[in-house]
């Protein structure tokens, strides 16, 4: 199961990830054919501004991400060898979904009559 931790302090995905991961995402989605990891580490330090994010911690955000199926990859051979090109496997709405399920299905296991109580008080 994947990993998410929420934080009730924000809203959207700045509940559940750090501005370089949204954008990180946002590359990936916006990309047709996909990206490899130099690429969305470009772009999203472009779009950051004057902040800058390493590239490890790109590579291991898109793998992270590659592992729990929000994206897809594949291998393509290139200048300096193999590298994975990082493509969409939720689109934004889907991963809406998955972070909510994953939620859900946190508090089912932990508190269910709990959540079975506050879902039923919020319908």
């Amino acid at each position: 199961m994947a990993r998410i931790e929420y934080d009730v302090s924000q809203t959207g995905f700045r509940a559940v990830l750090k501005d370089y991961q949204e954008l990180a995402l946002r590359v990936i989605w916006n990309s047709q054919e996909g990206a490899n990891s130099r690429t969305v580490w470009v772009k999203v330090n472009q779009m950051l501004g004057g902040e800058t994010i390493s590239r490890a911690s790109i590579i291991n955000f898109l793998e992270h991400m590659r592992k729990t199926g929000v994206l897809d990859a594949y291998d393509r051979t290139g200048k300096g060898g193999h590298q994975f090109v990082y493509r969409m496997g939720m689109n934004e709405e889907q991963f809406k979904r998955f972070i909510v399920k994953t939620l859900l299905e946190s508090l089912m296991r932990d508190f269910p009559e709990e959540t079975r109580t506050a879902i039923s008080k919020i319908s």
